[in-house]
């Protein structure tokens, strides 16, 4: 019961030749922040499974409120009926940089993964992967802290059947120990 999770569209295969999907997964994380390493879920019925073992990539992309209906109708739809998902839902893919799976231009956060392991493990397979490279869409960051703003992009998550959106941030990592500073009189 580790609900919520992310609902991200994974996007796998290659753009020359021409053979590309994307798959709704919503088991996914990551694993290391040195190295940078993540991971996917991935039924070994699913299309996308034998992309991404055959290619060993894959491309991460976060999902917004604009991109919900895209997250929906990419985890019940498959390539095996639909052949192009990106034609079909108007999305654009794009080249990454350092591997052979597109980026889907409409997600303001592209994360490019190569695997390194697969864990058989039940009913999903686990691709452990390397982040090699993160595009960020510079129209969401904060134009004061040049951070990314998330409130900006607004990432939906998955929880029993249901995708919401995330609210307002509650607290900055350390906040709860952060020392008060006193008011000079």
């Amino acid at each position: 019961m580790l609900f919520p999770l992310p609902a991200v569209l994974v996007s796998s295969g290659t753009l020359v030749p021409y053979d590309c999907n994307l798959i709704t997964i919503a088991w996914t994380g990551i694993l290391s922040t040195t190295p940078p390493r993540c991971y996917i879920s991935v039924r070994p019925e699913r299309y996308s499974y034998d992309l991404i073992e055959k290619n060993r990539e894959f491309v991460i992309n976060l999902t917004t409120t604009k991109l919900v209906k895209a997250a929906d109708w990419c985890g019940v739809k498959s390539k095996k009926q639909i052949n192009d998902k990106f034609s079909a839902l108007k999305l654009t893919p794009i080249p990454a940089l350092t591997i052979s799976a597109p980026l889907l231009a409409e997600s303001p956060i592209n994360l490019e993964c190569r695997v390194y392991d697969i864990i058989k493990s039940g009913s999903h397979h686990i691709f452990m992967a390397d982040i090699l490279h993160v595009h960020a869409d510079p129209d969401y960051y904060d134009s004061h802290s040049g951070k990314f703003d998330l409130s900006k992009a607004q990432p939906i998550c998955y929880s029993h059947g249901q995708y919401y959106a995330l609210g307002e941030a509650l607290g900055h990592f350390g906040f709860s120990i952060r020392k008060k500073h006193k008011k000079i009189k």
